[in-house]
């Protein structure tokens, strides 16, 4: 009885993750470039009192719960809102940008939404370095799909190239360790990274005057989260039913 206490509370406690994780997924539905996740679970150890296959049998094997074992992002294109401004940027395809924080180190990310600082550095909607100074006297930004950064000049009519962007992708994405701020940072089990020019070698293309939506569908996670109550509310009975068990087996022994 001791066993199937813990036992539903091991299940109350993969779903109330389950619904962490959801709520997290809805939460960041308005978020530029957000890709879902989702979380993996695996079956505890068993208890093997008879093993199968001896006296002819499949054996007695009972488990002993469950737990969240990873969770996975999901990285799926997300829909294209169309924003009419120059400096929003959208990945259409495989791909991240490739940013450079205050330490030194990179990061990744699919937000489009750039800035430019005072010194005309190009930044993420994070406000890290993307590599790119632009003139002080240039305008008509047009960046291209291939992520070529093209300006007028004040002085000229002809538009000159100002830069390039390139993106940055990962034989296993899924193994990006998120950091918040729309930032991804690589780990050995993302896999080989490639750097190259936006539309070549499996990289997306650019599309700008756009922003990536996040990848959420409200009516997928709105089941998910009714499921995983429903799971949530079933241990929980088990829970009770095993302490009204321990209950009545007490009160045999007065």
């Amino acid at each position: 009885m001791l066993r199937g206490l813990y036992t539903a509370a091991s299940g109350m406690a993969a779903q109330q993750a389950n619904i962490d994780n959801i709520a997290n997924n809805l939460a960041n539905i308005q978020t530029t470039g957000y890709k879902k996740s989702r979380i993996d679970f695996q079956d505890l150890l068993y208890s093997h009192t008879k093993d199968p296959g001896s006296e002819a049998t499949t054996g007695t094997q009972i488990g002993m719960g469950v737990r969240a074992s990873s969770t996975q992002q999901i990285f799926t294109d997300g829909s294209l809102l169309q924003t009419g401004r120059d400096m929003d940027i959208a990945i259409q395809g495989q791909g991240f940008f490739e940013v450079t924080m205050p330490n030194g180190k990179h990061a990744y990310t699919r937000d489009g939404s750039l800035k430019m600082d005072g010194e005309g550095n190009l930044l993420s909607g994070s406000g890290y370095s993307l590599g790119v100074k632009i003139p002080k006297d240039v305008s008509n930004i047009v960046i291209e799909s291939d992520g070529t950064i093209k300006g007028t000049p004040i002085s000229s009519t002809q538009p000159q190239v100002l830069g390039k962007l390139e993106l940055v992708r990962f034989l296993n994405p899924s193994g990006l360790k998120a950091m918040g701020s729309n930032l991804f940072e690589r780990t050995p089990i993302a896999g080989e990274m490639f750097k190259g020019t936006a539309g070549e070698s499996g990289l997306g293309s650019i599309a700008q005057g756009h922003l990536e939506k996040a990848n959420v569908n409200v009516i997928e996670e709105m089941i998910s989260i009714v499921q995983a109550q429903r799971a949530y509310e079933m241990n929980q009975k088990g829970v009770q039913a095993a302490d009204e068990m321990a209950r009545s087996a007490s009160q045999l022994q007065k």
